[in-house]
């Protein structure tokens, strides 16, 4: 059976997800995109036909179902609506990280899919990779006797930061959602994932630290392109983005989301008028440049997960210490200490890619489409385990976690019932 995907939203993310199906041998027959060139450059690269192109999801959800699933990629506020529209018409979902960027929201969805008993991907790619499965598997067979605490770190980047969270589109809270929800949902949830118990308690610390007016260097302007302090700024636009020039991945993204004229001279008339060219301190931006997340689970296991803009983008950290044995994990190998034996053991788990979402999070997003193509042509949903009610769940707990970095207060949670400010 050759699967057949609507693409709704051809950005970067959705066109990525339709290329790794199409490599998975399923067939893009369909896209929906309010942007002329987006809209234009996947319908020519997958031969879509005219009939199938749309300016607006609406338009396509209206018609008989087109095809067996659709990608849904659109901004995280606006994904519930296109979502619960094309669940109604029987499309089988990948849903692009967050489900939504509210409960009721993400809500609607899960009864969407559940009502028209149709396939809900949601895009937590960090579950799908062999790294993961090879450290849930360590677990849940009991190398590590019972696990009792974890710690997680998040090395976002100090570029990536700087690009998505400072310059982009994830910046401004009101516009998107918080940090934690835009990018750390996936830590969040593989947490759960990997310590397979729920989750009981939550606090959690964070602030804007760095990318504040207070900090920009005396003498600094408002562009990169006309600084005189850009030489010596280490968040300078024009160094970040004039090395990924040349490079076809790092052009892709994140080049193709400041210019679809990927030249020197489109960067530069990119930096000179968009707001990627902006100063970092010019304090447009408000969600938090590093964050920690304190987890209790049920049975008393706890763990720690911290977020942070200062660092290399580099693959996410993981300790995990059990009452028979711990294991220290990179994203890429996993050293296994046994404590009977007192002996080590390493498991080489390394990726393809690098850690960065323009080289597939490490192989990760095409184990994620793997799977969901897999169970879309088999129907067996199993494949798929960021499923409705895991996503739901795991959201509410980073719903929970932004309640207590708010108030001050450690969140019990009840059941799947989140207390929200």
């Amino acid at each position: 059976m050759t699967v057949t995907l609507a693409v709704v939203g051809a950005g970067a993310r959705g066109a990525a997800y339709a290329r790794l199906a199409a490599a998975e041998g399923a067939a893009v027959v369909a896209v929906a995109d309010p942007d002329p060139h987006r809209r234009d450059l996947l319908a020519a690269e997958f031969g879509i036909a005219p009939d199938r192109v749309f300016t607006d999801w609406a338009d396509l959800a209206a018609l008989p179902r087109l095809a067996d699933a659709a990608i849904v990629a659109t901004p995280d506020r606006l994904h519930a609506d296109p979502a619960c529209a094309l669940a109604a018409r029987g499309y089988a979902l990948l849903l692009e990280k967050p489900m939504a960027t509210n409960e009721a929201d993400a809500e609607r969805i899960v009864q969407a899919a559940v009502d028209n008993d149709v396939l809900l991907a949601v895009c937590h790619v960090l579950r799908y990779t062999p790294y993961s499965r090879a450290l849930k598997g360590l677990i849940d067979g009991g190398t590590l006797g019972d696990v009792v605490t974890v710690e997680h770190l998040e090395p976002v980047g100090w570029w990536h930061h700087a690009h998505s969270y400072v310059r982009g589109q994830w910046a401004v809270e009101a516009e998107s959602s918080s940090m934690l929800l835009a990018k750390s949902s996936h830590d969040i949830d593989w947490l759960s994932h990997i310590i397979g118990r729920p989750v009981t308690r939550v606090s959690s610390f964070g602030s804007l630290f760095h990318f504040r007016p207070a900090n920009k260097p005396a003498g600094a302007g408002s562009r990169c392109s006309s600084c005189p302090v850009e030489p010596t700024c280490a968040y300078s636009a024009v160094r970040i983005y004039s090395r990924f020039l040349g490079d076809p991945v790092f052009e892709r993204w994140p080049l193709g989301v400041l210019t679809p004229d990927i030249t020197a001279e489109g960067l530069r008339t990119a930096l000179e008028t968009g707001p990627y060219g902006e100063c970092v301190y010019s304090g447009r931006n408000d969600v938090v440049d590093h964050q920690v997340v304190n987890l209790e689970y049920e049975g008393g296991v706890t763990a720690s997960f911290t977020m942070t803009a200062f660092s290399a983008l580099d693959f996410r950290k993981t300790r995990v210490f059990g009452t028979l044995g711990s294991v220290e994990g990179d994203g890429k190998m996993l050293t296994v200490h046994d404590f009977l034996t007192d002996t080590t053991e390493v498991i080489d788990c390394t990726p393809a890619g690098s850690a960065s979402a323009a080289d597939g999070h490490g192989g990760a997003d095409t184990e994620l489409v793997r799977a969901f193509i897999a169970a879309v042509a088999t129907g067996h949903w199993s494949l798929v385990t960021s499923g409705p009610q895991e996503t739901l769940r795991s959201h509410q707990i980073v719903w929970a976690a932004e309640h207590s970095r708010r108030t001050g207060t450690v969140v019990t949670l009840d059941g799947v019932t989140v207390p929200l400010a």
